[in-house]
């Protein structure tokens, strides 16, 4: 093996980069077509479960870990990728040997030598397992925050109904909801407005008879 012989695209920048920006497990994989080896990383080792000695890296032991779904796939974006060359990338579910199921993002490039000629493919393969959790993590701490505003905008909405217009609890939500069917807007959205609305009534506005008030608080919206 030439020691010349380097990727379109350093390994070690684009390993520095992506492991910059997205912090996840990065491994790379190097496969040269003139003894058919495949070299892989400690990380891609450990993100498929093994240590390095453990096993042989070949295209079948990593197509085997390979969510059944996605292994037609991957084995025409790395037979793509070796026959046409790259960059290219791919989305794919590999089972790593303990049975956990990790997400992962895999680029590949041709690797080339000193006339300029493919001998062979690197592979980039970044797990973004922790990533995606993060974020689902995040979304629905941020969807059951946005609820709970929601349901304190609505139940302020309803408070200021029962108490300007002798409303009783369910009496104020049926107006809120049958306005906004009518309207064809959210609930939260009626209650935003008549919050909004009573903050511009005068004092004097405020005492009127129930069915004024009502008018007065849904007047305009």
């Amino acid at each position: 093996m030439s020691s010349t012989v380097e990727p379109s695209v350093p390994l070690s920048k684009a390993v520095s980069s992506v492991e910059y920006f997205i912090d996840c497990p990065t491994g790379t994989v190097e496969h040269y077509f003139a003894d058919n080896t495949y070299n892989w990383s400690d990380e891609l080792y450990r993100i498929h479960g093994y240590e390095r000695g453990d096993v042989v890296p070949t295209l079948e032991l990593g197509m085997s870990h390979v969510d059944p779904a996605d292994r037609e796939a991957v084995r025409a974006f790395w037979n793509k990728v070796t026959t046409v060359g790259g960059p290219s990338s791919i989305y794919a579910s590999l089972r790593d040997l303990h049975g956990r199921t990790r997400k992962l993002l895999i680029s590949a490039d041709l690797i080339l030598g000193d006339d300029e000629q493919p001998v062979g493919v690197w592979g980039l393969v970044v797990d973004l397992t922790r990533s995606i959790h993060a974020d689902t993590h995040r979304i629905v701490n941020e969807a059951v925050a946005a609820s709970a505003v929601s349901r304190a905008v609505i139940e302020q909405a309803k408070g200021i109904l029962m108490g300007r217009a002798g409303l009783n609890a369910a009496e104020a939500f049926e107006r809120i909801s049958s306005y906004s069917q009518h309207t064809n807007r959210k609930v939260v959205v009626i209650s935003q407005e008549i919050i909004d609305r009573a903050m511009k009534l005068t004092y004097r506005d405020q005492h009127h008879g129930s069915d004024t008030a009502l008018r007065d608080l849904f007047r305009g919206l």
